[in-house]
């Protein structure tokens, strides 16, 4: 059976259709919005003399600097094949118990 699957974004503003997910960033922080082509518009004409004083954010390498994800703790696909290599019991999916996650940083 097939199956068709429709991803409808709706403006974040007016709750109409979108035409776009516009990424920004302020005091550190990245957003994300869905806006019509009217809004996208607007929103780029209000940030247009902020934009154009302002640069680039440069990272210690001199990329420009992204924030995509923070993780406090490890990637749970690494701790499981970790856990798997010591003989743990850690479940295939789902929460990874804290004495494995525990073990895992006592062993780096």
């Amino acid at each position: 059976m097939a199956q068709r699957v429709v991803v409808t974004l709706h403006d974040d503003i007016d709750g109409g259709e979108a035409a776009e997910r516009i990424v920004f960033g302020l005091d550190g922080k990245s957003y994300e919005i869905d806006l019509s082509q009217a809004n996208a518009r607007k929103l780029r004409k209000v940030l247009a003399p902020y934009v154009h004083a302002g640069r680039k954010a440069r990272s210690a390498s001199g990329g420009v600097k992204v924030y995509r994800h923070t993780a406090l703790t490890p990637d749970p696909a690494a701790v499981r094949a970790w856990a798997r290599s010591h003989r743990m019991d850690v479940p295939p999916r789902g929460r990874i118990p804290k004495r494995v996650y525990e073990a895992f940083e006592a062993a780096q």
